[in-house]
């Protein structure tokens, strides 16, 4: 690699890491020129009404988040079914205690008080002294009775569930549960000495409360808000709360904080897109685009479009429609070709709308739009072709955002508001064709690359050279015009650029015009011969001149750069021979310089200026020597091929051999239809038919 490639080469990573880091800032900065209501945050207070700028309907993560809460909230506890070993315990336990108090109250040898003290000494339960005093106070049959009454009740209490929020309603329902034949005294006893043992059999499961209110809240479906255009959001003088919040941040209302997940969203994209672009240029390294002058354009252009994006679409309902997303490919695909236009258009169309609402729907169509206008513009070759592009690529968008609108959409769209976006996408269209056309024209001015269109233009038959040559060099327009015809069929049949090639064979002897006598073809038949009164060199030299003579004139007219040098290659580094001959005959060959009698060059150094050079050869012989048949015009056009090839003047070009047995093929296909025999009408002869041959 040579220090211009290598240092090329650097400067296009540079670039590179230019745009991805320019894309970065552009993506994590808030760049849109409508900020409606920047800055607010919850509890401030709006200064202005809002209003929705466009019909939405999102998912609120608050009024979901509270019907889940609401939904877990409504779940009663869980308890477990009752655990009859609670129950056996209870009543086993309250048989234990009386089992102790009857051998305490039976006690000859303990006193009052050291029976008190041993009843107080009993675990499962505390009895108060008031109650153990009227325990040892009973007589020996209410003490049997109180005995049997608690645990019968105790009994049918602990067969029921019970939950700890149910054991005081047990406890109290114990007086009605006891026999009416017992004393008062007896049966506030048993009502006191139950109650102590009655507890929970039915106990609470918090796991199964828990997994109970997730899965309540889980069935919980998503709640949606809906706002149509220029219905009011917050009120002015109203406290802007978590709800209306989220409602202003949804629709972009509001300035978004960059946080450390906006940040890596952002680094992510911005590097998947980059690695994308890498291998692309990696697989496909003749992408069209060389030169750093060239990327530069290409990226600058880039970034404009994504820039405008940026800064006009959000808090807009129709901008985004009008967008002119498929003037970026048109422009691309019209200067360097498809695969980069289709490519640089896929990356517009994912990061321009990307972090908007609707992102999907605005990629989608910018994407179907610019590969839409990418086909169609590659049979497109002028202004009106440009601007039907626009117009069908916009048609072709139309289905696509309607089936949005209505897959979107929490209310139906209106057929206004169908219209309205319709023609927002077609005008669209029109505005990236026109966008385009401009574009083009400048950038191709300032590269010096030349396109179709201005190849068009200077193909119109009124285009002012042409009409210049037409007026001047009569003779010499027909013989480009036929030059044209020759090297136009050939480019289409080994595939080099069939319209570049006309507009150079066009254009090849413009020169021509400035001394149109000097040709044999201007020349009308028995005038004087102007270079019978020269000297050999000075007849080569005013030959010779139509070559300078013509880049000037293409430079006056301000034609595409790439005609200039098939002015300047067409006849390569040849000879005029016959004025050669002339002087060697004349001065003898040691006297002559064969670099009087050579045309500057360079020789052809693509497939199409090569191609002018064969026709233009081949035309004037053919012209000259009026082959008859098809053994003699194969002849003729094997000979200049031969001449050439031989020669060294298409060594610096692109050709194959199998490309110049396809060219000589078409160049003989045309001459036959040129030179072919013409039918003898009555009353014609031979003589009267070649005359209508030569006309």
């Amino acid at each position: 690699m040579d220090n211009n490639k290598l240092k090329e080469s650097k400067l296009n990573i540079l670039l590179f890491i230019a745009v991805c880091l320019l894309v970065f800032l552009l993506l994590t900065t808030q760049i849109s020129l409508r900020r409606t209501s920047f800055g607010l945050k919850v509890g401030d207070v709006a200064t202005t009404d809002i209003t929705a700028p466009r019909t939405i309907t999102y998912v609120s993560d608050i009024l979901t988040e509270e019907a889940r809460n609401d939904a877990a909230a409504n779940v009663n506890n869980i308890y477990l079914p009752a655990d009859p070993s609670i129950s056996r315990t209870q009543v086993q336990n309250l048989r234990n205690t009386f089992q102790y108090i009857d051998v305490v109250r039976h006690d000859e040898y303990a006193a009052r008080d050291q029976k008190i003290e041993d009843i107080k000494m009993i675990s499962v339960v505390d009895f108060d002294e008031e109650t153990i005093n009227q325990i040892l106070d009973l007589k020996e049959e209410d003490w049997t009775t109180l005995r049997d009454e608690c645990v019968r009740i105790l009994e049918n209490i602990m067969r029921n569930s019970i939950r700890e929020t149910q054991v005081n309603t047990q406890i109290q329902n114990i007086p009605a549960m006891t026999n009416y034949y017992i004393s008062q005294s007896v049966a506030n006893l048993v009502s006191k000495i139950v109650g102590k043992f009655v507890k929970a059999n039915s106990l609470y499961s918090e796991e199964l409360t828990q997994k109970s209110k997730a899965e309540a809240s889980a069935a919980v479906q998503p709640r949606e808000r809906t706002f149509v255009i220029n219905q009011t959001v917050v009120q002015k003088g109203q406290i802007v709360t978590a709800l209306n919040y989220e409602a202003l941040n949804k629709m972009g209302l509001v300035a978004s904080q960059n946080n450390p997940e906006k940040y890596i969203s952002v680094f992510s994209i911005v590097f998947g897109l980059a690695v994308f672009f890498f291998v692309f240029l990696r697989c496909h390294p003749n992408v069209g685009i060389h030169g750093f002058k060239n990327w530069l354009v290409v990226s600058i252009l880039f970034l404009l479009y994504l820039i405008a994006g940026r800064m006009f679409i959000p808090n807009h309902t129709l901008v985004p429609y009008l967008f002119p997303a498929s003037g970026l490919g048109m422009t691309i695909a019209a200067l360097f070709g498809t695969p980069p236009a289709v490519v640089f258009s896929l990356l517009l169309a994912i990061l321009v709308p990307f972090d908007f609402s609707n992102a999907v729907v605005f990629c989608v169509t910018y994407l179907l739009g610019a590969v839409s206008t990418i086909i169609l513009l590659r049979k497109q070759r002028n202004i009106g072709g440009f601007l039907k592009t626009g117009i069908l690529s916009g048609i072709i968008c139309i289905p696509i955002v309607i089936s949005y609108q209505y897959i979107n959409a929490y209310i139906l769209p209106d057929t206004r508001g169908l219209l309205s976006v319709s023609g927002a996408v077609v005008l669209g269209g029109v505005i990236s064709a026109v966008l385009s056309l401009l574009s083009h024209y400048l950038i191709s001015q300032w590269l010096g690359i030349t396109t179709p269109t201005q190849l068009m233009e200077i193909l119109r038959p009124d285009s002012p050279l042409l009409q210049y040559l037409l007026q001047s060099a009569p003779g010499t327009y027909q013989h480009c015009l036929q030059v044209a015809n020759l090297a136009e069929q050939a480019a289409k049949d080994i595939g080099a650029d069939p319209l570049l090639t006309r507009a150079g064979a066009m254009y090849h002897d413009v020169g021509k015009s400035q001394n149109p006598a000097f040709f044999v073809e201007n020349q009308v038949a028995g005038s004087l011969n102007l270079h019978s009164d020269m000297t050999p060199q000075e007849s080569a030299a005013t030959i010779m001149r139509h070559v300078t003579d013509g880049a000037e004139l293409v430079r006056k007219y301000r034609l595409p750069s790439k005609i200039e040098d098939f002015v300047w290659q067409h006849h390569g580094t040849n000879m005029t021979r016959y004025q050669y001959g002339q002087a060697v005959e004349k001065y003898g060959e040691e006297n002559v310089d064969p670099a009087d009698f050579t045309y500057p060059g360079p020789r052809p150094n693509c497939k199409e200026t090569a191609l002018v050079m064969l026709a233009d050869t081949v035309e004037a012989k053919a012209r000259a020597e009026r082959p008859s048949n098809k053994e003699q015009i194969s002849e003729l056009v094997k000979g200049v091929f031969n001449l050439y090839s031989n020669s060294g003047q298409m060594d610096n070009t692109p050709l194959t051999f199998k490309d110049l047995s396809i060219a000589r093929e078409s160049f003989e296909r045309v001459l036959q239809n040129i030179y072919h025999p013409r039918v003898l009408y009555p009353g014609q002869n031979k003589d009267q038919a070649d005359n209508e041959t030569e006309k």
